[in-house]
């Protein structure tokens, strides 16, 4: 099999592993896939090139994903009771950029949200920046996702878990 074949197949799984973990509220395994540098970032602008500058939906960092995830997780936490539900499907993968140690990954996604028996439907694309992870050989850990939203202009109610 070609190189870069093989390469794009372990990306997709790479990603279906991700959503999987997204889908199932895995939120510490979801968490483990960043490098201890890695971002996540939901633009609030089509087009944005700066976090900094420009709101954004999210910009976080480990540390603001992992308050996240515990505030999810967390029995307590009465803006998800009932919990939400998502499921992710994701396609049109390409390896856009790879480099030494470094690819550029860019699909598309839809979602679907379930809470309360309300249904809510998200779709857009990732920018996925992927480093080789040297702890598990063929894997990957996500030094930036970025998630460009259809409707990122859109008023979202009460966005709370990661797309």
């Amino acid at each position: 099999m070609d190189e870069a074949i093989r390469l794009k197949h372990r990306v997709e799984q790479f990603l279906f592993l991700e959503a999987r973990l997204l889908d199932a509220n895995a939120w510490d395994e979801w968490l483990r896939l960043f490098t201890p540098t890695g971002m996540y970032w939901v633009p609030r602008m089509r087009g944005q090139q700066d976090a900094r500058t420009q709101v954004s939906l999210f910009h976080e960092d480990a540390l603001l994903r992992s308050v996240r995830a515990r505030r999810l997780a967390n029995h307590r936490n009465w803006s998800q009771q009932p919990p939400t539900h998502g499921a992710r499907t994701i396609g049109n993968v390409s390896v856009t950029d790879p480099g030494p140690g470094t690819i550029v990954v860019r699909s598309s996604f839809q979602m679907l949200e379930w809470r309360a028996d309300n249904p809510r439907a998200f779709g857009g694309s990732y920018t996925h920046t992927l480093r080789e992870d040297p702890a598990a050989a063929g894997s990957f850990r996500i030094e930036m996702k970025r998630v460009d939203l259809v409707n990122c202009d859109a008023i979202h109610e009460n966005l709370q878990v990661f797309l």
